[in-house]
């Protein structure tokens, strides 16, 4: 069994900073690319940010330049650093890892349970 467990979220006010920490575990084999998403009320589920195994990475527009991905590959673990946050990037972030398990022949998508990030005005 493959987990994917959040941590890092919370309450700040406008401004300020946090950051999510998304470490996966169990039968992985490999892991091509992990990620975060983000779901308002609301709102549908979208892309914050994306990074490959090899590094690359993708932002949605609206957090370009305040938020950045990185990844500890031999930990399997990634991390969100959201900086400047302001009250409508308010919404439960999610994990997400593009991962093939052992005993396995393709890779698929796996998702965290959540944590809820609040920003106040």
């Amino acid at each position: 069994q493959v987990q994917l467990v959040e941590s890092g979220g919370g309450l700040v006010q406008a401004g300020g900073s946090l950051r999510l920490s998304c470490a996966a575990s169990g039968s992985i084999f490999t892991i091509n690319a992990m990620g975060w998403y983000r779901q308002a009320p609301g709102k549908q589920r979208e892309l914050v940010a994306r990074i490959t195994s090899g590094g690359s990475t993708n932002y949605a527009d609206s957090v370009k330049g305040r938020f950045t991905i990185s990844r500890a590959n031999a930990k399997n673990t990634v991390y969100l650093q959201m900086n400047s946050l302001k009250p409508e990037d308010t919404a439960v972030y999610y994990c997400a890892a593009d991962l093939r398990a052992t005993m396995t022949h393709k890779s698929l998508d796996y998702w965290g349970q959540g944590t809820q990030v609040t920003v106040s005005s």
